[in-house]
C-alpha cells in the first residue's frame, strides 16, 4: 500500500503544508490504520485540527510535558510502503483524514501502543527519535515553563508593536502615501499582508523547523510578533470611521480587499516558503531530512532555555522601562501613546494566548463546532469592541490626555489582543480542508460580529450626539 504524501501535490495541488506547534517536534506517536475511523470521527478530527491550525495558547506547553495532541500529521518521510503501522512524527507535516474512508483499511498484526514500526530506510528517523528521547528526559520546572514563554511572547510582541508603527509611518500619508484613514486601504493593511506572508513562513512551513530550535521561539515569533504585527481591531475601527461618515461602499471594499489581500499573502508565503525549503533540502543533501538536519542547533535543553529566558526577561525590563521613560517625557504630545502601547501591549498578547487554549475544544460537553476557533474569534470581536468603545470615549472627552491614553490602548492593548495573521492561518487551513466552505462562513462571523457590535458602540453614539467632525 503506497502511502505517499506531499505538502505540495496533497488533495490537488493544495497547500497542506501546516507543520506542528511549537513544543510538538519532541514527540512521536503511531496510528493504527487498521481501526479506520468513520466518518464523523474523521470530521471531528478535520475540525480539531483547522481549528487549532493557529494557536491553541498553553495546552502547547501541556502537550509538549505529557506528549499529548489532538491534531493528525503524516510524513512522507517515515511512512512504510508495506507496514500498517506508521509513526507519525508531530513536527512533520500534517494532513487530513483522506476523502475515501476505505482507503486506508488494511489490518494491523501489531498494536501501535506495544510498538512503533519505523520503515527500514528511515535511519534519519531512527536516530532523531534516539535523540528525542534523552532530550525528553530534562525539563523545566513548570513555573519556569510558563514563565519563559510569557516574557518571549512579551519581548516578541513589543517587536511586533513598534514594526507595525514603522509600516504605518512608512506607507502612510507622511513617506510612500499608500494607504491612509480615509480610503480603503487602511494604515494597518501593510501590517496585516506583511505579518500573514510571515505567517506562511514562521507559522505554517518552518514552524516545525523552529520549535526543533526552540519551542518558544516558535511560540514567540507566531503569536507574540506575528500577532501583535497584525491587528483586526484596527481594520475594524477604521472600517467604522468610513462608516461614521457615510462611505458605506469604502467599508464594503475595505472589508473584501483587506480579507483577499490577508488570504493572498498567506498563500504566497506559504508558496515561497516551499520553495525556499525545497532548495535549501537540494543544497544541504538530497538524500538527508531537511528536519534532521537541524538537531544540531536545538536549545530545547533546562541550562539553554533558563538562559535565553534571563536575557530576554533583561530585554523586557530594558524595553519597559526606555518605554516608560519616553512616554513620561513626552505625555501628552508627541510619541507618547506608542510608548505607553509598548508597555500594554504584552498583556494583550498574554490575553490572546489564554484564550487560544479554546481553539479546537467546541461547545460544551459534546464538543460541538469543533470547526471554530472560538479563543481567536473571542479574541478579535472583543478587542474591537473595547476599541470602538475607547473611540466614543475619544469623541466625548476631547481632551490632549484622553486622547493620548486611550490611542495608546488602543493600539497596543487592543491592537495585539486581536489578530489577523492568525485568524487568516485558520482561515487558510479550513480552505485547505474538506470543508473549505468553513472558512468563508468563520471569517464572515468575525467580520459580521465585529462591525455590528462596534456600529452599536461607537457608530450609533456618534450619530446620536452628532460627534462627526
Amino acid at each position: 500500500m503506497d502511502l505517499e504524501i506531499n505538502c505540495s501535490e496533497s488533495r490537488g495541488s493544495r497547500s497542506s503544508t501546516w507543520t506542528s506547534s511549537a513544543g510538538c517536534s519532541l514527540r512521536r506517536h503511531s496510528f493504527n490504520f487498521s481501526n479506520a475511523a468513520p466518518p464523523q470521527k474523521d470530521d471531528d478530527l478535520e475540525s480539531e485540527t483547522v481549528s487549532e491550525a493557529g494557536d491553541i495558547g498553553d495546552r502547547e506547553l501541556r502537550s509538549s510535558r505529557h506528549g499529548e495532541s489532538g491534531r493528525l500529521r503524516l510524513s512522507a518521510d517515515n511512512a512504510t510502503e508495506s507496514g500498517t503501522v506508521v509513526p507519525i512524527p508531530e513536527d512533520a507535516l500534517y494532513g487530513f483524514p483522506p476523502r475515501d474512508p476505505t482507503a486506508l483499511t488494511t489490518a494491523s498484526p501489531v498494536s501501535p501502543t506495544t510498538l512503533e514500526i519505523i520503515s527500514p530506510l528511515s535511519t534519519d528517523a531512527i536516530m532523531h527519535s534516539e535523540v528525542e528521547k534523552q532530550e525528553n528526559k530534562k525539563e523545566l520546572p513548570w513555573l519556569l515553563e510558563y514563565s519563559s514563554c510569557l516574557v518571549h511572547l512579551a519581548v516578541f510582541g513589543i517587536l511586533g508593536v513598534l514594526t507595525r508603527y514603522l509600516l504605518q509611518k512608512l506607507f502612510g500619508p507622511g513617506v510612500i502615501g499608500a494607504t491612509s484613514n480615509q480610503s480603503i486601504l487602511y494604515l494597518d493593511l501593510p501590517s496585516n499582508m506583511v505579518g500573514s506572508f510571515l505567517m506562511g513562513w514562521w507559522g505554517v512551513v518552518f514552524k516545525g523547523d523552529i520549535s526543533r530550535v526552540s519551542n518558544y521561539l516558535a511560540i514567540g515569533l507566531t503569536t507574540g510578533y506575528l500577532g501583535s504585527l497584525t491587528t483586526f481591531s484596527g481594520w475594524n475601527q477604521k472600517m467604522l470611521d468610513l462608516s461614521v461618515e457615510g462611505k458605506w461602499v469604502f467599508v464594503a471594499l475595505g472589508f473584501v480587499i483587506g480579507f483577499f489581500l490577508a488570504d493572498y499573502s498567506i498563500i504566497f508565503g506559504v508558496k515561497t516558503a516551499l520553495s525556499f525549503k525545497w532548495l535549501l533540502k537540494t543544497l544541504n543533501n538530497p538524500n538527508r531530512q531537511f528536519s534532521s538536519s537541524k538537531s544540531t542547533w536545538n536549545v530545547n535543553n533546562p541550562n539553554l532555555q533558563f538562559a535565553v529566558m534571563v536575557v530576554l526577561l533583561l530585554m523586557l525590563g530594558l524595553l519597559w522601562g526606555i518605554s516608560g521613560a519616553l512616554e513620561r517625557r513626552e505625555f501628552p504630545n508627541g510619541n507618547a501613546q506608542l510608548w505607553l502601547a509598548c508597555i500594554v501591549g504584552p498583556f494583550g498578547v498574554w490575553i490572546r494566548w489564554f484564550l487560544a487554549r479554546l481553539n479546537g475544544r467546541g461547545l460544551g460537553k459534546r464538543g460541538l463546532l469543533k470547526w471554530v476557533p472560538f479563543g481567536t474569534l473571542i479574541a478579535n470581536v472583543s478587542a474591537a469592541c473595547v476599541m470602538a468603545a475607547l473611540a466614543t470615549l475619544q469623541k466625548a472627552v476631547t481632551t490632549k490626555a484622553c486622547y493620548t491614553v486611550t490611542s495608546g490602548i488602543q493600539f497596543g492593548l487592543m491592537g495585539c489582543l486581536s489578530t489577523v495573521s492568525t485568524f487568516i492561518a485558520e482561515v487558510h487551513a479550513m480552505r485547505e480542508s474538506n470543508h473549505p466552505w468553513r472558512a468563508y462562513v468563520y471569517a464572515l462571523i468575525t467580520i459580521v460580529m465585529s462591525f455590528g457590535l462596534g456600529t452599536l458602540i461607537y457608530s450609533v453614539p456618534v450619530w446620536a450626539r452628532g460627534y462627526i467632525d
